[in-house]
């Protein structure tokens, strides 16, 4: 049975990878540098699959101990430092006896928490929320863990703007003042919410300023897209139009995982010698559409009515650069532009919408496209 070639989890073989030639060159160059990267992207464009490709190349896997974690679950500083801790215990610390105990002696905040593997005894991180009282000092005691590692540490935190929505006060000053002492510890700093990452990284009052390298990712162009999904298919025995992979493209706004999990269903709709068509690919988003369907209801559940209709009204244009214009208010009969003012604030908040070069648009394709049915 052969493997299909549009694989859906961040972990993508090298030979199943698609582009991204510049960005995996320029991220690894910055590893190799010792800099601190922040990669800012929409969400689903395949920033997490770029930081694991560049993690799995030679140069780098061989070289660096590499750490991932992904926090936008975390509502607190305390679980992101849980998070954390669990990351590097498994990737760190189980490389040997040697390094295993030595986290153990390192978190003297947690010395009394960790289990015991009763078949090998060695310690196992199944550490409770409570048992972290001072999270604080539990990071730092992490971070000099990292520092007395045998190779130089890459640490990538994805969704890292989810740490302005904690409840605790002065959480990215306590960050960057632990972060800047470091050596031998590295980090990417990955979030797909532009006006929060924006914010954390390039106000000049804020602790991260100018702290780290940028990287932007955009969509894959469509012709490279293209051209890696007809060879994917002829390397099997069938064939894909042009147009199909197109209409994907265009109808999803290039956004990397829904075209990707379009062409992987017509890859396994179609059989050897048959071609994939246009009509296949609208299929597959229609069924694409039906299984997320209740998903998308339960998203607008804690959104107010008056916040729907303006949601409702963004979707409907698609992009909207003049959103408290009169036009805009009378020809989706809005209340008012303060109205629409108040409810675009809060849809920013929730990442229903998203704002670039003053143009507000539905962050979710999937989301926007259900709305407009």
């Amino acid at each position: 049975m052969k493997t299909n070639p549009f694989v859906l989890s961040p972990a993508i073989p090298d030979e199943y990878f698609c582009d991204r030639q510049t960005e995996s060159a320029s991220l690894i160059k910055s590893f190799k540098n010792q800099e601190n990267v922040v990669l800012i992207s929409p969400r689903r464009v395949g920033k997490t699959g770029l930081i694991y490709h560049c993690f799995n190349q030679p140069e780098i896997h061989d070289n660096f101990i590499t750490v991932s974690i992904d926090i936008l679950h975390t509502t607190s500083f305390q679980e992101f430092v849980k998070e954390l801790g669990a990351a590097v215990f498994n990737t760190v610390a189980k490389r040997s006896e040697k390094l295993a105990k030595l986290f153990v002696t390192t978190l003297r905040s947690l010395s009394g928490s960790f289990g015991i593997d009763p078949t090998t005894y060695m310690p196992t991180f199944d550490i409770k929320l409570g048992q972290i009282n001072m999270p604080e000092y539990t990071l730092d005691e992490i971070f000099s863990y990292l520092e007395k590692a045998d190779k130089p540490c890459i640490v990538a935190i994805d969704e890292f703007q989810q740490i302005t929505k904690y409840q605790e006060k002065n959480i990215e000053a306590l960050l960057r003042g632990c972060i800047q002492k470091l050596v031998n510890t590295h980090f990417v700093f990955a979030g797909s919410e532009r006006r929060l990452m924006n914010e954390i990284f390039f106000f000049d009052k804020r602790p991260f300023f100018q702290s780290a390298t940028l990287l932007q990712l955009d969509s894959i162009d469509l012709q490279i897209y293209t051209a890696f999904a007809v060879k994917q298919f002829l390397l099997a025995e069938k064939s894909i139009e042009p147009e199909a992979v197109a209409w994907a493209y265009q109808t999803f706004d290039g956004t990397t995982m829904y075209v990707h999990k379009l062409l992987h269903d017509c890859y396994a709709d179609t059989q050897t010698g048959e071609t994939c068509d246009t009509t296949a690919m609208q299929y597959a988003a229609e069924q694409l559409i039906q299984q997320n369907a209740k998903r998308l209801q339960e998203l607008l559940a804690y959104v107010t009515e008056q916040q729907k209709e303006v949601l409702y009204a963004i979707a409907a244009d698609k992009y909207v650069s003049r959103i408290t214009s009169s036009d805009f208010v009378k020809r989706h009969h809005l209340k008012s532009a303060s109205a629409v003012q108040s409810a675009t604030k809060r849809l920013l908040d929730l990442d229903l919408i998203t704002e670039q070069h003053k143009s507000y648009s539905v962050s979710d394709p999937l989301l926007r496209i259900w709305i407009v049915r």
